[in-house]
């Protein structure tokens, strides 16, 4: 049989077909192999595919085959299963930090991980309430340049901004450049932090990713090293409410029943609770007390009181009516 010039790419066809056109549920029959090597002008024969098919086993792709007609073969098992590129997928699409568009960049991409009919499913659009995508299109290249630092053990160099009113992002410091050492991304409530060290101040400080501008390495070593090897970051998210820092403080709330997923969502499952009453349980948390915390705690409306320290009770109580006045 003569061959043609595609015929050196024959085996990598064959691969792409197993790839994009089957699944667990779907098959491709050697019929259909055969002609659709045919369409890319490259004849074979029923056992150079079998010899090829037996080759891509060889090299990790797990293959199987259904002998009950219509027979054929398909790619049994993937990198990531479809579940798996679903949770992906939402992750993207409930992030603030991905802009809508690289969002769908980045779902496009995933697709080619699954089969042409199950990257059908991936094409869905999740929404959570209360939650808008970030405008600023470059914090994606903000994360690189942070991760590109640490691997270089280098300080970065920033300018940072928060919004005004009139949707204008407004410099702090006047515009001058921020000085930290970088040694972590974090991501709470929808929103990426970078967890760096501030010589200046001495203490570990948290950053908005996408409010960050003209990111850059300064070649510098980094600082803090020992500092942030006994901070614990997880530890702070739980405890801080929109990643303000505050006073740590051990507080007891006494709580209606109803609200115990509230306290578990936030603090997790080794969250000490005990029952009051038929219709009232305590929790004892530890939080960085915050205007962030008194919101919080607002949110869960008359269901919640702050029964120690008493100190505690007081400023919960002036936040309250500071609030109140606005309404007055």
């Amino acid at each position: 049989m003569p061959r043609s010039e595609n015929q050196k790419f024959k085996i990598l066809y064959l691969m792409r077909m197993l790839s994009e056109q089957t699944d667990g549920d779907h098959i491709i029959t050697m019929q259909e192999i055969l002609a659709e090597l045919e369409r890319h002008d490259i004849r074979a024969e029923r056992k150079s595919i079998y010899s090829d098919i037996e080759t891509l086993r060889q090299f990790g792709m797990d293959i199987g085959v259904k002998k009950e007609p219509p027979a054929g073969y398909y790619l049994a098992s993937r990198d990531f299963e479809l579940p798996e590129l679903k949770l992906l997928v939402d992750a993207v699409q409930t992030s603030r930090f991905i802009t809508a568009e690289k969002g769908r960049e980045l779902t496009g991409k995933r697709e080619k991980l699954a089969s042409s009919r199950e990257a059908l499913q991936l094409q869905r659009q999740v929404y959570v309430s209360n939650r808008v995508k970030t405008m600023d299109k470059g914090v994606d290249g903000n994360v690189d340049k942070i991760h590109a630092a640490m691997l270089a053990d280098s300080t970065i160099s920033f300018r940072y901004f928060v919004w005004t009113v009139d949707k204008e992002p407004k410099m702090k410091r006047d515009g001058g450049k921020y000085l930290v050492s970088p040694w972590g991304l974090v991501r709470d409530n929808g929103n990426y932090y970078l967890a760096g060290y501030d010589s200046e101040g001495k203490k570990v400080k948290f950053y908005r990713v996408d409010r960050m501008a003209d990111v850059g390495l300064t070649g510098n070593p980094r600082e803090g090293n020992a500092e942030f090897g006994q901070f614990d970051v997880a530890d702070f998210t739980k405890k801080a409410f929109d990643m303000s820092d505050g006073e740590e403080k051990v507080i007891k709330l006494w709580m209606d029943n109803q609200l115990a997923g509230a306290i578990i969502d936030r603090f997790g499952m080794d969250v000490p609770m005990r029952p009051v009453d038929r219709d009232t349980f305590q929790a004892k948390i530890t939080v960085k007390v915050s205007t962030g915390f008194y919101g919080w705690l607002a949110g869960l409306g008359k269901g919640v009181r702050i029964v120690s320290p008493r100190e505690e009770a007081g400023n919960y109580q002036k936040y309250l009516k500071r609030l109140l006045k606005e309404y007055k």
